[in-house]
């Protein structure tokens, strides 16, 4: 007989048990869906809505580069906000795609490869020009280092002997891996 009445126990205490996780259950379910609806309701009373960029977006955005050992080579701040449309190609790959999905106010740490960025050095782009077709474009005293225009192209004279400049078209953040951070600062739907 006792055997009979601790096995009645046993069960009435595995059905009371079963009962009791169900009503908990139910419980932190009303306890979730109310929370939801008041996050909900929060939103819809103050006007909080949480928008994000997409292409064809007009933003601006704070940023600042840098190269991989750290050397900045841009920056907003200090500045106006860089504005741009996203997803018009009008800033490099990379930059672009960075800020689809991005937050008002959200910040962000991007790394790009040449190839999301200003390409590879290309070889081609570095040219040999005789130093008297500069001299004849106007340019009396070029040096090293100098930021010209050839054909309303920027290029950089990079070397100088008696008889030639060697001039480099490439873009000079080409071959390099650039790193930015970025916040967007204004959003504005078309």
């Amino acid at each position: 007989m006792n055997s009979k009445i601790f096995f009645l126990g046993m069960v009435l205490l595995l059905v009371f048990g079963c009962i009791q996780n169900q009503a908990n259950n139910e419980a932190q379910n009303e306890l979730n869906n109310s929370q939801n609806l008041n996050e909900e309701i929060n939103n819809q009373n103050t006007g909080v809505v949480e928008v994000i960029v997409e292409e064809g977006d007009l933003i601006k955005v704070d940023y600042t580069g840098t190269l991989e050992d750290g050397t900045q080579f841009d920056s907003s701040i200090g500045r106006s906000p860089l504005e741009f449309t996203a997803g018009a190609g009008q800033m490099i790959k990379g930059f672009d795609s960075a800020v689809i999905g991005m937050k008002l106010n959200e910040e962000k740490n991007i790394k790009l490869s040449p190839n999301e960025a200003y390409g590879e050095i290309k070889p081609e782009a570095i040219i040999s020009v005789p130093i008297q077709q500069l001299i004849d474009a106007g340019l009396n005293n070029p040096e090293v280092g100098m930021h010209i225009f050839a054909s309303g192209v920027p290029a950089t004279i990079t070397e100088i002997n008696d008889e030639n400049v060697t001039v480099d078209f490439n873009h000079e953040l080409a071959g390099k891996t650039l790193n930015f951070w970025i916040k967007v600062v204004e959003i504005k739907k078309q």
